[in-house]
């Protein structure tokens, strides 16, 4: 049971390091559309309203997310990193340190997905009211740019906070696994003692 335990902490905290890593690779994405089709078709940077495509400027209204997601990304990558400073992958007891590691990593990952998940969508409303799609295609055409109609990167975030609360339901499990086994094993060295 414990060999069966130690083998799934080791792979759950590296699990939780790879999440948050791929939080931060999808905020090196999510921009790559909105930059090609809409960057160029903004005629003037200090008048977002002279463009070629209305409904470009969500290009520019996504900047401010797009800057805090990244600072999340690389947030949630040093909160997992805690877990293997702290030993949570190897201990066969958890500490105090252990816990809190733990449980920091578990709420920066529901607070993270509470945070962007419901901005991802109203991006991505925004992105399918407001931008002229012919206008977009015809700019293209024109200039030989990028047309697209995809909410590809906009629905990859259900995706990828997805796998984030999926590791942090596991970390939560293995907590509770490992403070279940620390009490009996409590429980068994007691009995020992009153029996002698």
């Amino acid at each position: 049971m414990y060999k069966a335990q130690m083998k799934f902490q080791k792979i759950i905290c590296l699990g939780s390091l790879i999440a948050s890593f791929i939080v931060f690779l999808y905020s090196l994405g999510i921009m790559t559309d909105m930059y090609d089709c809409f960057y160029s078709t903004m005629m003037n940077p200090d008048d977002l309203s002279d463009t070629w495509v209305p409904g470009s400027i969500i290009y520019y209204d996504m900047q401010p997310f797009n800057y805090k997601l990244t600072t999340i990304g690389i947030l949630l990558i040093l909160a997992s990193l805690t877990l293997f400073v702290t030993s949570t992958q190897k201990r066969r007891r958890y500490y105090i340190g252990n816990i809190i590691t733990v449980t920091l990593n578990i709420l920066a990952g529901i607070a993270s997905t509470v945070y962007c998940l419901p901005r991802i969508n109203a991006f991505k409303i925004q992105f399918l009211t407001t931008v002229d799609f012919e206008a977009l295609k015809f700019f293209a055409e024109l200039f030989d740019g990028t047309y697209t109609e995809s909410t590809f990167w906009f629905d990859l975030g259900y995706s990828v906070f997805g796998l984030l609360l999926l590791t942090d339901a596991l970390l939560l499990g293995n907590l509770i696994c490992k403070l279940v086994m620390m009490k009996k094993e409590r429980q068994l060295i007691d009995q020992g003692k009153e029996e002698r």
